[in-house]
């Protein structure tokens, strides 16, 4: 397990307090009374965002890249035996950098599980919001407008073949006309939040049989649950809409029982949100634990 503590690329500070958050809320302990065999690699370089006035469009580009290719870098070392990785972010950036660092973990290319609502396959060109944790796939792919410092950060680029990602519990009303374009000249396989909600297992081997026979990592964006249920996403506008957490852990179990999985992030999780419910973050490490002690 490995603490990413970045909120560089987010729109607003508060993701990089959630390594601190799940540990405190007894993540650690609660892997080891389940029997998971837990090595706690810490934190990597805290990253907090402040306002780029600068670069309004690509905000606090030099952290999210220092940040990613940090990670990248660790996961080797990490990664020595046939244990499995829990990097806890963080926004979505750090999935970049997991795959990266996989890959040169494993000497062969990667495939990639997204668990979130978003797409996040803007650019600086396509949006002006400027928030990097929404361009983080584009980047990974090396999507036209992506900015070379950070599509280029690492030995391979792109970083990520479009054939080794699935995407799950996406809302397709929450993207663009560039995501969908793209999606759709990439072909990428998309399994949507309502068939995540009708059918968690169901939905998570349909996601797991389009992606190819190599080793997996899985990003989960707190986001793609129903705020409602878990207020825990950085993104507040998930309410009433999205899986419950009971129904992404359902899913969850299905995908780290695959034996391709090697490595899990999460991301956009924001403790200052769990306020008006405490017992959020409890719930989130009892799932989570779960599900990796499975």
């Amino acid at each position: 397990m490995i603490g990413v503590p970045s909120s560089a690329g987010s729109y607003a500070a508060g993701q990089d307090q959630a390594p601190r958050a799940l540990r405190a809320a007894g993540l650690v302990e609660a892997l080891t009374a389940a029997g998971v065999d837990v090595h706690d690699a810490g934190d990597l370089t805290a990253q907090v965002w402040a306002p780029d006035r600068d670069d309004r469009f690509a905000q606090n580009i030099g952290q999210v890249v220092s940040s990613v290719q940090e990670l990248a870098d660790q996961i080797p070392r990490l990664m020595v035996d046939d244990g499995r990785l829990l990097v806890l972010g963080g926004n979505c950036t750090v999935a970049v950098g997991m795959v990266a660092g996989l890959d040169a973990a494993l000497g062969e290319r990667c495939g990639l599980l997204y668990v979130d609502r978003h797409f996040d396959m803007n650019t600086p060109s396509t949006t002006i919001e400027g928030a990097l944790d929404w361009m983080g796939l584009a980047h990974a792919l090396d999507l036209p407008g992506s900015r070379d410092e950070f599509a280029g950060a690492f030995a391979t680029r792109p970083v990520l073949d479009p054939r080794r990602l699935a995407l799950l519990g996406t809302d397709p009303t929450q993207s663009t006309e560039f995501e969908r374009e793209q999606m759709a000249a990439l072909d990428i396989s998309v399994t949507t939040q309502d068939d995540l909600i009708a059918d968690p297992v169901g939905a998570a081997a349909a996601a797991l049989r389009a992606l190819p026979d190599a080793p997996l990592a899985v990003h989960v964006d707190v986001d793609v649950l129903d705020f409602t249920d878990a207020p825990l996403a950085e993104n507040t506008s998930g309410r009433n809409i999205g899986p419950t957490l009971d129904q992404l852990g359902a899913a969850l179990n299905v995908i780290v029982a695959d034996p391709r999985w090697r490595a899990l992030s999460v991301g956009e999780l924001n403790p200052t949100r769990t306020s008006g419910d405490p017992t959020a973050l409890t719930r989130f490490v009892a799932t989570l634990t779960a599900v990796l002690a499975r």
